[in-house]
């Protein structure tokens, strides 16, 4: 009889791979299924993106890297950083890896561990809980709330912190929510956490370029105070339509950004060179792709958020960024599970149930618009005519 770690019974899963595979499954059967479930924009990578990754085979790249990354590749993200948020980084502070959970891992492996508490947002990235479970370290969950527009109330957060806190997981523009924090709660934040400086920050900016009317990032970088606790996740993968590149970077303080190397060299050696080749081409590229891809999303946004709230029973805010909607569904009188399998099942439509999000997901669906337009409303007219049915039977 095998005898493995009890640590492994504590990881979860991501539940939009389980619904893909479901869909897909589903597809197979000859169903008609219209998927507003997975995280993934529904772009190409940008054509200049690709010949540099091809450039770079046919150029000979194809031995291991430095564990850190190529430096013309950590020189371009220290470039982009300083010419986005006006910050100056370190190049040898910043990690490439393959796909931003591995900055996740190790940020809770470096801080997770019996006794100790780390906070993190629900409805969140359900990997977030899922590392933290497995580390032995208490999950702490804040809840991110729709009358807050789902952005971080910084009093929830800081009242949070006990001596145990060791790290503190802040995502904004959110996944699955949409949410935006305020600068204005962000400010509060900082101000408070210097009464705990003993306190890391895992700030997950992977949606730093996807925002919706007007707004501008606010990265905690910005703040000179947190730089030596904050660790940076940031990729290519949304920004840049890249998500099967597995292509992703942290900065990390002066403090960790050697442990976290020793981390890669024992986990994964190194990221693929073609793939950091055409990381480089995509940050000092054309970002016309880029603006273009935005565009798109602001304008499926209005379209998704006006065909749900026309929906008898859902309610929909605006979401400030990212690329999902999250429906208040809790008058429908189902569970958000219930929704989720009876919508795929019935009305060939993949969704997320709020609750694969955190406990505090319950009354909601996470909807991505990272689809057509014309999908997007075959499929919320499918919903209405679902729910219609089911409520008048």
């Amino acid at each position: 009889m095998l005898h493995p770690n009890d640590a492994i019974k504590r990881i979860g899963t991501e539940s939009a791979f389980e619904v893909l595979a479901r869909a897909k499954h589903l597809e197979l059967q000859q169903r008609s299924i219209i998927n507003l479930g997975i995280g993934q924009p529904d772009f190409p990578t940008p054509e200049h993106i690709v010949e540099a990754a091809v450039k770079a085979l046919r150029d000979g790249h194809h031995g291991y890297t430095p564990a850190n990354g190529i430096p013309a590749l950590r020189e371009a993200v220290a470039a982009d950083v300083h010419q986005r948020l006006d910050v100056e980084v370190d190049p040898d502070r910043v990690l490439i890896v393959p796909g931003g959970k591995v900055t996740m891992f190790f940020a809770v492996l470096m801080f997770g561990q019996p006794g100790a508490e780390i906070i993190y947002p629900d409805p969140g990235f359900p990997i977030y809980g899922s590392i933290i479970d497995f580390s032995g370290a208490k999950g702490v969950p804040v809840p991110l709330l729709e009358r807050n527009g789902f952005g971080f109330s910084a009093e929830d957060v800081l009242s949070r912190i006990t001596p145990a806190t060791r790290l503190i997981i802040l995502n904004s523009p959110a996944n699955p929510t949409g949410g935006v924090s305020e600068r204005a709660e962000v400010d509060k934040l900082v101000a408070g956490l210097q009464r705990h400086p003993d306190v890391a920050i895992l700030s997950d900016e992977i949606y730093g370029q996807m925002l919706y009317d007007g707004r501008a990032h606010v990265s905690l970088l910005q703040y000179p105070e947190l730089r030596e606790r904050l660790i940076l996740l940031d990729g290519w993968s949304k920004t840049y339509a890249m998500t099967g590149w597995r292509l992703g970077y942290a900065i990390w303080p002066e403090a960790l950004i050697e442990a976290a190397t020793r981390l890669a060299i024992n986990s994964h050696s190194c990221v693929n060179a073609a793939a950091q080749y055409a990381g480089i081409a995509a940050l000092t590229g054309s970002q016309k792709p880029v603006a273009e891809m935005v565009a798109a999303f602001a304008e499926r946004r209005r379209v998704i958020v006006d065909e749900l709230n026309a929906i008898p029973g859902l309610s929909c805010v605006e979401p400030g960024g990212a690329f999902y909607a999250f429906p208040n569904v809790s008058k429908v009188g189902l569970s958000a599970k219930e929704l989720e399998i009876g919508l795929l099942e019935e009305a060939g439509v993949a969704t997320i149930a709020g609750t694969s999000f955190g406990a505090h997901g319950e009354g909601y669906l996470r909807l991505s618009y990272a689809n057509s337009i014309e999908n997007i409303r075959e499929a919320t007219a499918r919903i209405r005519t679902w729910l219609e049915t089911r409520l008048t039977a």
